[in-house]
């Protein structure tokens, strides 16, 4: 049941990560006011205790503190132009994924006070002890609100520019998606000698386990601009060695094109003079006017 001494909440957006939200707010107790653009979403939680708004107007009008999770934010534009003026004054966490320079975007459209939000977690993880969400923007929306948000996952204020979440929330997901890049390929490789991916996990999982070393002595050496710092593998031997991995997947008959990229770029840094460092400067030729 609603909590009426707890401040009334509106979710915007009822997919699976929005009903994970609105399923948090009312298991916390919150009064929750839910729309969807398909109404049929909102039927198992008007179930639980929500109340069904039937626009966007409405639901924006009930309560001051209005989280949105939409598809995109096209999507989230088209939905808060139609609130027209119930906007104005509200408190706006826009948790949609999407880009910084998007969340400033719309922070500068709307009369509001606005959070951006990256939520690091699946639907079932929101309200557990897995999950935590970054916050920029608004600090004062932050600190205000922030009970509401530890609803949800740990709550970790990244600074008032309002792209720094999304930021934050990108940098990790590259990550993530580096390393399942890295398993995939591993996984496609031992399969082409028959070896189960299920055996070959536990392996996987204490390998790259014991790699992780990597990113603190990698942080350091970004931070200091110095390469040379604790290095164990220097990357003309690592550029060497990278030369069987692509062509070890091609003569087991798979495409490398997962784990190809790195290659030429370990190269270049070598030919460049730069051999005897670790292989996190390979970022330098990240950066945009590197050739």
């Amino acid at each position: 049941m609603p909590n009426l001494s707890k401040p009334p909440v509106t979710v915007l957006g009822l997919g699976a990560m929005g009903s994970a939200l609105v399923e948090a707010l009312l298991v916390a107790g919150y009064p929750t006011t839910v729309w969807n653009r398909t109404p049929d979403r909102a039927k198992p939680l008007v179930t639980k205790g929500a109340v069904h708004a039937t626009n966007v107007s409405e639901a924006v009008a009930a309560s001051r503190l209005v989280i949105v999770c939409l598809l995109d934010y096209k999507s989230v534009t088209d939905v808060l132009d139609t609130a027209g003026d119930a906007l104005a004054g509200r408190v706006l966490v826009n948790l949609t994924n999407g880009t910084p320079a998007q969340a400033r975007q719309v922070a500068d459209r709307y009369d509001v006070d606005y959070l951006d939000g990256g939520i690091m977690a699946v639907p079932p993880m929101i309200g557990g002890p897995g999950a935590f969400l970054f916050y920029s923007g608004s600090r004062s929306a932050f600190d205000t609100n922030r009970p509401v948000l530890d609803v949800f996952g740990e709550s970790q204020y990244v600074g008032t520019d309002s792209g720094l979440a999304a930021l934050h929330d990108i940098g990790l997901l590259s990550g993530m998606y580096g390393m399942f890049v890295g398993v995939l390929h591993a996984f496609a490789f031992v399969g082409t000698e028959g070896v189960p991916a299920t055996t070959f996990a536990p392996l996987l999982k204490r390998y790259i386990g014991g790699m992780l070393g990597f990113v603190d002595g990698a942080a350091e050496q970004i931070d200091k601009d110095d390469y040379t710092i604790n290095v164990v593998s220097n990357i003309a031997m690592q550029s060497a060695g990278y030369v069987n991995l692509t062509q070890s997947t091609h003569d087991q008959g798979i495409s490398p094109e997962l784990l190809a990229p790195l290659g030429p770029l370990m190269a270049r840094r070598v030919a460049d003079g730069h051999g005897h460092e670790d292989l996190a400067g390979v970022i330098e030729l990240l950066k945009k006017g590197k050739k």
